[in-house]
């Protein structure tokens, strides 16, 4: 009996250990850019075809107004911003190995562009930038990266952009949170990133009995060095710079 309550003690310590994760911290300064994933209208616009999964957690969170948030904030302070685009052109639907949302993704036409080279139906299709955001993305402290083709950065040059620039610090927002704010978030922090993530400058999938956005969170709070809200992360921005 003793060493079962021993056990327990131990098991019982040990959890409330994980429970009181230490928080690293995240400090703003000049080597500090913005990463924001997927800014597009399939993901944030009501038109667009992921609407019908992710536009309640959109909604809840104030994701389209928080993001603005952090174009506003980084125009105002003249910070860079890298956002990392998801593309899909006609050679990208004859992959031969697809994930579950891949084909979907493809099945539904997702980001789809005509063409590498042109920008033929680009203007307002759900590939476009959801236009409330263009004014700031058309900007000198903006910098658009190659598309990444499944969730993370690993098949674009984000990483090389924001080393060739001089950033080791990155505040991450973006569509969605589960897959390319969370996929982005992992392989930056691999390649030697501090990164902190601002949790409600995004959102994510809500289907029966799975709630994706639920789920980053649990990961955003173990694998970055620190998770803001907005409000948090532009206070903190007005204060250091």
């Amino acid at each position: 009996m003793k060493k079962l309550i021993s056990t327990f003690v131990i098991v019982f310590a040990s959890l409330q250990v994980y429970a009181q994760l230490p928080d690293p911290g995240f400090t703003v300064d000049s080597r500090t850019a913005i990463v924001i994933t997927d800014p597009q209208n399939d993901f944030l616009s009501p038109d667009g075809v992921a609407w019908g999964v992710v536009g309640e957690s959109v909604t809840k969170n104030g994701t389209v107004k928080n993001l603005e948030e952090l174009f506003k904030i980084a125009k105002k302070k003249n910070i860079k911003v890298f956002v990392s685009p998801h593309y899909y052109y006609k050679h990208d639907h004859d992959w031969k190995i697809e994930g579950s949302l891949e084909a979907l993704m493809h099945k539904i036409n997702m980001f789809d562009r005509s063409h590498t080279l042109k920008t033929d139906g680009f203007e307002g299709s759900g590939a476009d930038w959801l236009d409330r955001y263009k004014k700031y993305i058309d900007r000198d402290n903006v910098i658009v990266t190659n598309p990444h083709k499944v969730y993370g950065p690993e098949s674009n040059d984000l990483a090389l952009q924001l080393r060739k620039h001089g950033f080791d610090n990155v505040i991450l927002a973006g569509m969605s949170s589960n897959l390319c704010t969370e996929s982005h978030m992992r392989d930056l922090v691999e390649s030697g990133f501090r990164v902190a993530v601002v949790s409600d400058a995004t959102a994510g999938a809500i289907l029966p009995g799975m709630n994706a956005y639920e789920a980053s969170l649990v990961n955003f709070k173990m694998i970055a060095s620190h998770v803001y809200t907005t409000e948090e992360v532009c206070d903190v921005i007005n204060k250091s710079i």
